[in-house]
């Protein structure tokens, strides 16, 4: 199933759009909440990025357009912090009635300093994550500092943010001048992971050091060394979503929640924008296949036969060590070495034609130990009897159905 494209009303009455990564297997057992940068999107290539780490570990991540951004109704000209703030709130409040409420927050940018203050208003949430964002939301001010004067004597001005016009209003000004976050961050009350780059030139390092210093334990500080404001290096949000995947499973208690599963111990999922990377959950593990890049794949996991020859080599491996236990025999290790001489992706392109399931795995054993060579002789024999060997030599059922 692709990612489930959403609406729901914000507070008055707007119609707003969101998006709802799940995991493979369509049964997330915690639910995290993103709020995106100013003026950003929920379609942000690292918003999917840092969303696909959370699924892979089994979490569902709701992303949003704030009112009047993106594809959701409303006039931006008319939203300002506090508003941000009620729409997050009335996003949780969605959740926790059509799934579960939220236990992570996580907010990037401007969207980091409104997660911070609406934790206080959504009582489910456990655990909060900022990336990239200001320690007071008036920061954002700097960003159309030559239209200040004319938006204070004309009550608005037309500014340009990454060459899209947006109306920016007085009541915008001092809606952000209002809010003071020290007082709310002390009183978070949940634990906080501040992740920000040195090198942030929109947003600069101090803030994440004034959220941290402001903030109370539990709390951490993950340095983006290298990255921009944006995370528009593929690499940069990839790592984002890994930490905050780890990081959160020590405060959301992922593994007494893992019970929820698929009805198969396998699933795959492929999004239609998502070219080859496919999720994979294998019981409570997330996985990911995908292509090199080089016949279009964003080379984020292994390819579905570099998967099969993994099985193959660890099941080999597996085998191998539970013979030499039963034998007694002073094997200390086993290294199986595997290469497939088929490209896969000619192969996807003629599934029908038979020359294109010809198949080589060559496999070189490292046995290391004491061991003599007619005992690597017969594991060298018992290595072509594991269950996988077995499996793709011996005839295979596969039988596909649609889902009811």
């Amino acid at each position: 199933m692709s990612p489930q494209n959403l609406t729901f009303e914000n507070a008055e009455g707007v119609s707003l759009s969101a998006r709802l990564e799940l995991p493979a297997h369509q049964h997330p057992h915690t639910y995290a909440l993103f709020a995106h940068c100013f003026t950003c999107s929920k379609q942000f290539t690292a918003v999917r990025n840092i969303a696909r780490a959370l699924t892979l570990e089994g979490v569902g991540v709701l992303s949003f357009d704030f009112t009047g951004l993106g594809e959701s109704e409303g006039d931006f000209a008319d939203t300002n912090f506090s508003s941000n703030i009620e729409d997050l709130v009335q996003a949780a409040a969605f959740l926790a009635d059509e799934y579960e409420a939220p236990a992570l927050l996580i907010g990037h940018s401007l969207g980091g300093a409104a997660v911070l203050r609406a934790a206080h208003e959504i009582p489910s949430v456990k655990a909060v994550v900022t990336i990239g964002a200001p320690d007071a939301p008036d920061h954002v001010q700097h960003l159309f500092s030559e239209q200040t004067d004319a938006i204070e004597a004309d009550g608005l001005a037309v500014i340009r943010i990454a060459d899209r016009p947006f109306t920016v209003k007085k009541q915008f000004l001092e809606d952000i001048r209002t809010h003071n976050l020290e007082p709310y961050i002390k009183r978070l009350d949940r634990a906080l992971l501040v992740l920000h780059s040195p090198q942030d030139t929109i947003v600069g390092i101090e803030n994440a050091r004034k959220i941290y210093e402001a903030a109370m334990h539990p709390k951490s500080y993950i340095s983006l060394d290298g990255a921009d404001h944006l995370l528009t290096e593929k690499k940069d949000s990839r790592y984002v979503g890994n930490v905050i995947a780890s990081w959160a499973e020590r405060y959301l208690d992922f593994e007494e929640r893992r019970a929820l599963r698929s009805d198969k111990d396998v699933a795959a999922r492929l999004g239609q924008a998502d070219a080859f990377t496919t999720e994979i959950t294998v019981r409570k593990h997330g996985l990911t296949a995908d292509e090199p890049p080089e016949v279009g794949g964003n080379d984020f996991g292994p390819s579905p036969y570099e998967f099969l020859s993994a099985g193959l080599g660890a099941c080999t491996a597996m085998t191998l060590r539970m013979y030499a236990k039963r034998k007694k025999w002073p094997l200390e290790e086993v290294i199986v070495h595997l290469e497939h001489s088929k490209n896969h992706a000619e192969d996807c392109q003629n599934p029908d034609q038979p020359d294109s399931k010809i198949d080589h795995f060559e496999l070189i054993l490292e046995l290391n130990g004491p061991i003599s060579e007619d005992q690597k002789a017969r594991m060298l024999e018992i290595a072509k009897k594991c269950p996988v060997h077995r499996t793709l030599h011996d005839p295979v059922k596969i039988a596909a159905k649609l889902k009811k």
